[in-house]
This record gives structure tokens, C-alpha cells and sequence, in this order.
């Protein structure tokens, strides 16, 4: 289910059965696991799983989660933006990733952009938070150009320290 499009992508709702290949290949790649983190997906079998415990569920709960972003010329999953729902987060969390071959083509900032309209507009979100780890200047960067400013250093639950931005209209 398509949730946006921009001039390039279209944003849908992921799907265990079509993305587990792609969240296989996603979760797994040498940035996602350093700037985000391991999330024990080591098959498509463990991916599909994780699309319906976490992204689908997300879906569920709070009417919104992580897309798939796709090229609207041959619709080639290229990466993830959303938003997630942290407990420890009073505001929705920006989140996005790109496979290696499809970072700095403007895919992150197009994809974000829109979201963040999106957010406002269909869920009407008045503040909007994002978090990366203290070494990822590519996503503070990008977070920046997308209107954020940094706030403070935060600590994970798992006593990581993050970079907290935040958006406000």
C-alpha cells in the first residue's frame, strides 16, 4: 500500500513477503550495522519476521512506521524512511536508510522531506525527533539541511550515547 510519492519514489508500507530479501540485504550491510545497529537478522526468514514483529506491528499500533522507499521507475527497493514510536520519546522519531549504491543521490533528503510533510499534515505531529550515533555526520548532516537542530546527547536504553535532534514548525 502506497503511502507517498515524490517526483522520483514512492513510499509504501513494507510486506514480509515481497521486502525480506531487501531488509535482508538492508539490515546487513557495514553502515546500517555500525550506525544503527545489529538487529540479528541473518536470513530472508529472519527478515520477514522482523517486517511483521516490528514494522507491520508498528503499523498497527500507532498508524504509522518505517516504508520502503522504491523508484517509481522500476520500483527497485532502494531504502527505509518513517517514522518509529520510541517509549522513551515523548515525539515521533525520524528514521531512514539507503543501500550503499543508492546513498548520495538525494534519495534521503527527497524521501525525508516528504515524510516529514506527511507527518505533519495526516498525523498531525507538532514536533518531530531523530537520533544518530555520535560518528554519523552523514545523517546529522541531512538532518540539518531537513530543518533539525541538534539538542542534547542522549543515552540508548542500551547506554549507547546518541545525538538527539529535534524539528519544530
Amino acid at each position: 500500500m502506497n503511502v507517498l510519492e515524490t517526483d522520483r519514489l514512492t513510499l509504501r508500507k513494507l510486506d514480509s513477503a515481497l521486502d525480506a530479501e531487501f531488509i535482508f540485504e538492508l539490515l546487513n550491510t557495514p553502515k546500517f550495522i555500525q550506525y544503527i545497529g545489529d538487529r540479528g537478522v541473518r536470513s530472508a526468514d529472519d527478515a520477514s519476521d522482523f517486517i511483521e514483529d516490528r514494522y507491520r506491528q508498528s503499523y498497527r499500533d500507532h498508524g504509522y512506521g518505517l516504508y520502503a522507499v522504491e523508484l517509481k521507475t522500476d520500483n527497485t527497493a532502494v531504502g527505509l524512511c518513517g517514522f518509529v514510536k520510541r517509549a522513551h520519546f515523548e515525539f515521533p522519531d525520524l528514521g531512514f536508510a539507503f543501500l550503499p549504491e543508492y546513498e548520495g543521490i538525494g534519495y534521503g533528503f527527497e524521501s525525508a522531506s516528504a515524510m516529514m510533510d506527511y507527518g505533519r499534515e495526516t498525523h498531525g505531529f507538532t514536533e518531530i525527533h531523530a537520533i544518530t550515533s555520535l560518528d554519523n555526520e552523514v545523517s546529522g548532516r541531512l538532518l540539518e539541511k531537513l530543518g533539525f537542530t541538534f539538542t542534547r546527547f542522549i543515552d540508548s536504553p542500551e547506554g549507547e550515547k546518541l545525538r538527539l535532534f529535534a524539528n519544530k514548525p
